[in-house]
C-alpha cells in the first residue's frame, strides 16, 4: 500500500481569488490530502474574519479539487512549519506570480528548511491568466466600485461587494 501524501497550501485568502483556486486545482494533482491553511496575520488587516475566510475557502475549494484529493480547510495562527508538522504535511505548496514573490518565498524556504528539513516546499507558477491577481488588488477594485468578476467566483464577488458597501 502506498503512503498518502499530505500537502499544505497556506495563505490568508482575504478573499480567495481565481489565482488561489487555480493553485488548489493543480495542487490536488500532487497530493492525496490537501490541507488549506487559512492564516491569521497580524501584519495584515483582513476585510473578512477568520471564520468567514475559512467558510469561503471551504465552499470554493471542494469545487476546485473536483474529487482529486481529500480537502481539509483549517485556520492556523502558529509558525507555518509547526502547523505543517501538526497536519502531517510533507510538502508546503506555494503559488508564484512574479519575481517579487520569488524573493520573499526564497527567504521563507531557507528558514523553513532550517526549522524542518523533512518538509519540502513546492512552487506552482500562476496560470498566466491569473498572474496579476492579488487579494489586495481585488479588494481595492471592489472598494472603488470596479468590476471584480474576472478575478474571483460569483459567491466571493457577492460577499466582497457586500462587505465593500459596509466599509464605505
Amino acid at each position: 500500500m502506498t503512503a498518502k501524501r499530505t500537502g499544505l497550501y497556506p495563505g490568508t485568502f482575504d478573499p480567495p481569488t481565481l489565482g488561489h483556486l487555480d493553485i488548489i486545482k493543480r495542487a490536488v494533482k500532487l497530493v492525496d490530502h490537501l490541507v488549506i491553511g487559512v492564516a491569521t496575520n497580524a501584519a495584515k488587516t483582513p476585510m473578512f474574519t477568520l471564520d468567514e475566510r475559512v467558510a469561503m475557502v471551504r465552499a470554493e475549494a471542494e469545487k476546485a479539487a473536483a474529487g482529486r484529493a481529500v480537502i481539509e480547510v483549517r485556520p492556523f495562527d502558529t509558525l507555518l512549519v509547526k502547523f505543517a508538522e501538526s497536519v502531517g504535511a510533507s510538502v508546503i505548496i506555494r503559488g508564484l506570480r512574479a519575481v517579487s514573490d520569488f524573493e520573499y518565498e526564497f527567504q521563507m524556504v531557507a528558514m523553513n528548511q532550517r526549522l524542518s528539513a523533512e518538509i519540502e516546499t513546492v512552487f506552482l507558477m500562476a496560470d498566466p491568466r491569473h498572474q496579476a491577481i492579488s487579494s489586495r488588488l481585488v479588494k481595492e477594485i471592489a472598494l472603488l466600485g470596479g468590476d471584480i468578476a474576472p478575478f474571483t467566483t460569483p459567491a466571493i464577488a457577492d460577499a466582497l461587494l457586500k462587505r465593500s458597501k459596509e466599509k464605505a
